[in-house]
């Protein structure tokens, strides 16, 4: 027998065998394609399963479950303290566990733009632990690294900017699959882009994923109308996901619609969180769906080169988050407060949500204070535009677009083993349509194709 104790927010996806005949789950991939994300237990096998977050399991020597015991529920008793009390016990939380998680490794630190690693940035320098930091950009794109840089500065800490060139991905993309064997799609990630030189670093990366969900509203003030399945429903559904779903769903002559039973499969998981605040609720469906199936299957890339720590998956951090009230959690007040109070030098640097502003004035973010700004770039978009100079928004436009890439793609898209698993009308439709009706909206359609025949080439063994 063999005990697992699977912890609240779980870093890596670890499977299990059902009774279950070896045959693929076509329901499960219409729903990772749809979402970019496999859900709740599923796998691309029905005798395949992931062992679930905040449960103590025993399996046999066969990898069966034999007993399962949930050991955390996410829940919501918010405590009644001031904002003040909740921010100093943040505080002291947030620095232990960065404290506990670096020890006395040299921490590897991604710096962006937003809050969630400028907060760890912080704490890092509190506490002096020797520090190397570095940050992306897409070549052509906004120069996300210039912010970073300007954090790193503040805190004395070293720093590479890395930009993300065109046509990269070709390259890496066999590693990428045996990295995360097609568990989450590989426009997204950078990180592959510059893995050899994650490889050349020494120490441990610290990373902020998941901040941004424990840390804010639930739900956004437009959306507080809509019921829970339908902020569920809108939020996982990517642009395009449907389209690509549903083509599968109905190629695959599959029972009954995919609307209907990916609605059905939200609507018994969010049945059995036992939480009133729909806020809270809609967090606690975040954490245990999707950060283990999509943010911590991407982590596998950084996983992959150095041993990784993160500060928002602590199983403390969860407890924490349960019982705080929601107007401290909401619009990023803690995390705003922690950083200005810990190092006002960091809080004014701009905040590339809110951009031009920073910590101190992102209130401003509104017109008439931000028309000048707004005008401002949208000229200079213009005119990038007008002179052939596209502007980079997204990892796909790099690795998708251009002759080059295009062929790559299409031999993926079109390979003879792949049309066997997919049929050719769908691929020809949804390609066609990303090519010449809304490359935004079809690119994740597409993307999930790519991604499946790098599956079916490399992985699917029936």
């Amino acid at each position: 027998m063999n005990t697992i104790r699977t912890p609240i927010i779980p870093l890596e996806q670890t499977f299990t065998k059902v009774k279950e005949p070896r045959a693929l789950h076509y329901e499960a991939i219409c729903v990772f394609v749809a979402t970019g994300f496999f859900l709740e237990k599923d796998s691309f096998y029905k005798d395949e399963q992931i062992l679930q977050p905040g449960i103590d399991y025993v399996l046999d020597c066969n990898g069966v479950i034999q007993k399962q015991t949930p050991y955390f529920k996410w829940f919501h008793e918010p405590r009644d303290i001031s904002f003040n009390t909740a921010l100093d016990e943040f505080t002291d939380l947030f620095e232990t566990i960065v404290k506990e998680q670096t020890g006395n490794n040299r921490v590897l630190l991604p710096l962006s733009g937003g809050l969630d690693s400028r907060s760890q940035a912080v704490a890092l320098k509190y506490l002096g632990a020797d520090v190397h930091s570095y940050s992306y950009s897409f070549a052509g794109g906004f120069k996300e690294h210039k912010i970073s840089e300007q954090i790193a500065k503040a805190c004395g800490f070293p720093f590479d900017p890395f930009i993300i060139p065109p046509n990269y991905l070709w390259g890496v993309l066999d590693g990428a699959a045996d990295i995360n064997q097609c568990y989450s799609e590989f426009t997204h990630p950078r990180q592959m882009a510059v893995l050899e030189k994650f490889k050349s670093m020494k120490g441990e990366f610290s990373l902020g994923h998941w901040g941004d969900v424990l840390f804010d509203r639930g739900i956004a003030e437009q959306d507080a109308h809509l019921s829970e399945l339908d902020l569920i429903y809108k939020k996982v559904i990517k642009k395009g996901g449907l389209a690509v779903a549903s083509a599968l769903w109905k190629s695959w002559n599959l029972e009954g619609d995919f609307q209907a039973y990916l609605k059905s499969r939200i609507q018994t998981l969010l049945d059995q969180i036992d939480i009133a605040d729909t806020g809270a609720k809609i967090r606690a469906f975040k954490s245990l769906y999707w950060a283990p199936r999509w943010t911590s299957v991407s982590l596998s890339f950084f996983k992959a080169v150095h041993p990784v720590q993160l500060p928002y998956y602590d199983n403390r951090m969860c407890q924490f988050i349960c019982e705080i009230p929601e107007a401290y959690l909401a619009d990023r007040k803690m995390q705003i407060a922690y950083i200005k109070n810990r190092n006002p030098k960091v809080a004014a640097i701009p905040w590339q949500d809110q951009m031009p502003y920073n910590l101190y004035n992102y209130h401003k973010n509104k017109s008439p204070y931000n028309l000048p700004y707004r005008i401002k770039n949208k000229i200079k978009h213009k005119t990038r535009a007008l002179i052939g100079n596209k502007y980079i928004q997204r990892n796909w436009e790099l690795q998708f677009l251009g002759n080059q890439n295009e062929a790559k793609l299409l031999s993926y898209l079109y390979h003879p083993e792949f049309l066997d698993f997919v049929e050719k009308d769908v691929v020809d439709s949804l390609y066609q349509k990303f090519k010449s009706e809304d490359s935004v909206f079809y690119s994740h359609a597409v993307s999930m194709l790519l991604t499946l025949s790098v599956w079916n080439s490399k992985f699917n063994n029936l």
